[in-house]
């Protein structure tokens, strides 16, 4: 845990990836001591972070789908209300950069707004679980929960 501490905290500002939010929320057996410790970083002040309203609409796809419309509001609520966390709209600059990140890193179109949306923000760190994301690694530190998490639970 020291060394995954050690990487996000020259840090300021951090983007997360939908799969930080569904496994923290859904428990996740081998990523969850590693969300809580992002997420406490980010409650306390120890830096700040940015999604975009891409999260949004990943994370509340499920509880739609199975009708479950309290949790998708709450969902949306938290994200809201979260202290130190900023939720960005994507805009024509987050758009343009987006090509960009496409034609130099060939990522998916939805993984290169999120990256885009990041770096637009100020992100220096984008905490994820795509290790197709290492593609940019040259534009944000890409740091993936697999790095550091246990070998089994």
């Amino acid at each position: 845990m020291d060394e995954f501490i050690s990487r996000l905290a020259p840090h300021d500002v951090i983007a997360l990836d939908t799969s930080i939010l569904i496994y923290h929320f859904e428990a996740h057996p081998r990523y969850l001591p590693l969300t809580r410790v992002v997420l406490e970083r980010i409650n306390r002040g120890l830096c700040s972070a940015v999604i975009s309203v891409l999260v949004l609409m990943e994370l509340t796809v499920q509880p739609l789908r199975l009708e479950q419309l309290a949790v998708a509001q709450e969902y949306e609520a938290l994200l809201a209300n979260f202290p130190h966390l900023q939720l960005c709209d994507v805009d024509r600059a987050v758009t343009r950069r987006a090509a960009r990140l496409r034609a130099r890193h060939n990522v998916r179109p939805v993984d290169a707004l999120h990256v885009a949306g990041a770096l637009e923000q100020g992100a220096t760190a984008f905490i994820t679980n795509d290790l197709m994301l290492a593609r940019v690694q040259a534009e944000i530190d890409i740091v993936t929960l697999e790095e550091f998490a246990p070998a089994s639970v």
